[in-house]
């Protein structure tokens, strides 16, 4: 036995990638595999957005192999099952994994060690490929993860990096192992019409574009709805398409404080990530419960399809809700906004707003979403979990001229200025004019309900 099989899960490239890297060790051949799961299917995460995107970056994978003299390897099924037939097949001694931070992943981990090792064969799992840093690298005193982020950041900045590795040259396939059709983009449906197009290939692209004209500019402008300046990198990290170790180690390169602003934007996503691998509850349980009475009933279910809608009658709201629904994609600061306006303005469950964000968003990710929306929702790890984003003062702040809210919402289009961000003022006759719903309530109406509710004065 001279053959390793290449578990492909949510790191799918040839550039940066340890795991690849240590199965192509001297006259070794090595099957890439990736393996369909129908368990992501029946948990719900098999959204027609992150399909199609996913076909796009396996296929990009598997030409970057070709490119080298490979193939990827595709199959359906249990993934322990499926990886030890491959084994077999290929008559494998080795399997190489990139580590994940779920209990799925973990799970997934532990059965597929104890598979192999009955059968003679070895598992190896490799840290620091799907997040910058390993989770649990970095620990406070007593605790075994960082509950706040500034002081992770801090610790996390001063840790050294791993140094990404070049893609490989040769990539050598034994034959004889079957593999499947690739899956087509073309079969996930319904699929957002503005969804942008997955890959490594693209990713890097992306990557050095932003890099080279919009970073400079980003630490200043990536809460500018109208300037879309952020990177619209995360779709590809987190398909592994793009290695986030790499994306810092260029951003460092290229240096200034917006690239050092990016940065901190991938710490985030490292911090929730090891919130996640220690806390595994929280993607479904309250971090923190403050023994909220979440609204419920006919109403509040309307609210929500209004608010799922974009009609909501607070156009930078609704403007955000269309745009994921269009793109499969939200900037940011317009994910704050909506999530706050759900939680703490019409009360309604942070987790209806994370599964709305999973079936929509390309980048849908446990760790990000679930752990981003309890921030907003104040039962996660926000030292403030009180705050509220009022929709009117951050559209004039971070939409100071309304062309987010044009750019979304046409029957607005015809106003000009800041007070396309408050319709409700105009005279009744010229209100007529735009069929554009009245507010589904006053805002101090929703602050007011939601102190209440949290046992506020």
């Amino acid at each position: 036995m001279n053959t390793s099989v290449v578990l492909y899960t949510s790191d799918l490239r040839v550039h940066d990638h340890p795991p690849l890297r240590a199965a192509l060790g001297p006259g070794r051949e090595t099957v890439p595999l990736f393996v369909r799961d129908p368990a992501v299917d029946r948990a719900g995460f098999a959204a027609p957005n992150r399909l199609a995107f996913l076909a796009d970056c396996l296929a990009d994978l598997d030409s970057g192999l070709r490119e080298r003299g490979g193939r990827l390897v595709v199959r359906s099924g249990d993934p322990v099952a499926e990886v030890c037939a491959v084994v077999r097949e290929a008559d494998a001694d080795e399997v190489h994994v990139a580590a994940g931070c779920s209990a799925f992943a973990h799970h997934r981990e532990e059965r597929l060690r104890h598979a192999l090792e009955a059968d003679g064969r070895r598992l190896y799992v490799h840290d620091g490929v799907i997040t910058a840093l390993p989770a649990g690298a970095v620990t406070p005193a007593g605790s075994d993860h960082f509950a706040v982020f500034t002081p992770y950041f801090r610790r996390w900045s001063a840790e050294t990096l791993r140094e990404p590795l070049a893609a490989p040259r040769v990539v050598r396939v034994p034959t004889g192992v079957r593999s499947e059709e690739l899956p087509s983009r073309k079969a996930a449906s319904p699929v957002s019409d503005g969804l942008a197009d997955g890959g490594e290939q693209e990713g890097r692209r992306r990557l050095v574009r932003w890099l080279d004209r919009y970073a400079d500019s980003y630490e200043q402008g990536h809460d500018d709805l109208a300037a879309d300046t952020t990177s619209r990198l995360s779709p590809y990290i987190h398909f592994g398409a793009l290695s986030a170790v790499e994306a810092v180690h260029r951003a460092r390169a290229h240096g200034g404080p917006g690239a050092e602003a990016f940065v901190r934007q991938v710490c985030w996503r490292d911090f929730n990530h090891q919130l996640l691998a220690a806390r595994p509850a929280a993607s479904t349980e309250d971090y923190r419960t403050r023994s909220d009475r979440w609204r419920s009933g006919k109403q509040a279910d309307a609210d929500l399809r209004a608010w799922k809608e974009g009609r909501t009658g607070y156009p930078v709201v609704d403007a955000a809700m269309r745009q994921l629904a269009h793109e499969g994609w939200m900037p940011g600061r317009g994910r704050l906004l909506v999530a706050s306006f759900l939680t703490k303005t019409l009360y309604i469950d942070w987790r209806e707003g994370a599964r709305h964000f999973l079936d929509l968003l390309v980048d849908g990710d446990v760790a990000n979403n679930q752990l981003n929306w309890q921030w907003m929702a104040g039962t996660g790890t926000d030292s403030r979990p009180n705050r509220v984003l009022n929709p009117v003062i951050q559209a004039k702040r971070y939409d100071p001229d309304g062309a987010y809210v044009r750019r979304w919402i046409p029957e607005l289009a015809a106003l000009d200025g800041p007070g396309i961000h408050e319709p409700w003022k105009l005279p009744h006759a010229e209100r007529a004019r735009y069929d554009y719903p009245e507010p589904l309530l006053a805002l101090p109406d929703g602050l007011a309900r939601f102190r209440e509710a949290r046992g506020q004065d």
